[in-house]
């Protein structure tokens, strides 16, 4: 296998933009070789300019989403930024007091720990009112992954531990190592395919949305049309939750700041 030139890697970042809207930098080389790497060997290939003209062709459309999973970025825990965690256990503690049905999107949910987090405050707060939980992600094996629900434990450091004994269970065997969220939990959280630089798939409204850590991956104008394009599945008030290093600062007038990380749609 050749390594790959500064024309090919070029090829590669308009590929995955076009696909994603994700912009990969130059310094990003060793993670496309090495991540793309494994395919020239399984199609025979000598080249990344061979590759890339297979994604093209048209002829192979299962490769492509094969060439997005592996280019997708999906560092992900349990808990992450635990203070969004707090927030969503105020909100979820008012809706249940107003006895409404309760609905958080978690948009790129990658192996699905966030929206599990989610659904155990959800499980934890909500009592007998009724909340759902939708993942997405622009990747088919992360929205597999996210179904199957079966985890090493190093990502469940920050989970309580009264939520690690009520929602999750304890691999042994051929399991040690790993956890896997319990049935009943697993059944409330529904994971589909949906890519945020494209039309998006009938969701319905949410109280909440958490989109973090995903838009420094994207150009200004990206981040407004994927902004706007979610947050037009926000209810009336509902909140609009980002990375603690990301803003919406100059990128939408749809939505106000109320706290760090965390916007509120206007009514």
């Amino acid at each position: 296998m050749k390594p790959i030139t500064d024309t090919e890697l070029a090829q590669f970042q308009r590929f995955i933009f076009d696909e994603a809207g994700i912009t990969l930098s130059a310094a990003k080389k060793a993670l496309v070789m090495g991540r793309l790497g494994k395919r020239l060997s399984h199609h025979q290939l000598e080249s990344f300019g061979e590759y890339f003209q297979l994604l093209v062709s048209g002829q192979h459309p299962e490769e492509v989403q094969m060439a997005v999973d592996l280019l997708t970025t999906n560092e992900t825990y349990f808990f992450r930024e635990i203070k969004h965690f707090d927030f969503l256990r105020e909100q979820a503690t008012a809706a249940r007091q107003r006895g409404q049905l309760f609905r958080v999107w978690s948009a790129a949910s990658s192996s699905g720990e966030e929206a599990y987090s989610i659904a155990m405050v959800l499980a934890d707060c909500m009592g007998t009112t009724p909340w759902e939980v939708i993942g997405t992600d622009i990747s088919t094996r992360m929205v597999q992954d996210a179904e199957r629900a079966l985890f090493t434990m190093d990502r469940a450091r920050h989970v309580p531990q009264d939520y690690l004994r009520r929602y999750c269970l304890k691999g042994n065997a051929e399991y040690e190592g790993k956890l896997l969220i319990e049935r009943g939990l697993r059944s409330r959280v529904k994971f589909r395919y949906a890519n945020l630089n494209a039309p998006l798939p009938e969701l319905g409204k949410f109280d909440i949305i958490f989109l973090r850590n995903v838009m420094i991956y994207f150009s200004n104008d990206t981040k407004q049309q994927v902004v706007n394009r979610v947050a037009s599945a926000l209810k009336p008030d509902g909140y609009f939750l980002v990375g603690h290093s990301e803003s919406l600062n100059d990128i939408t007038q749809v939505v106000r700041s109320v706290a760090p990380a965390i916007y509120q749609k206007f009514a």
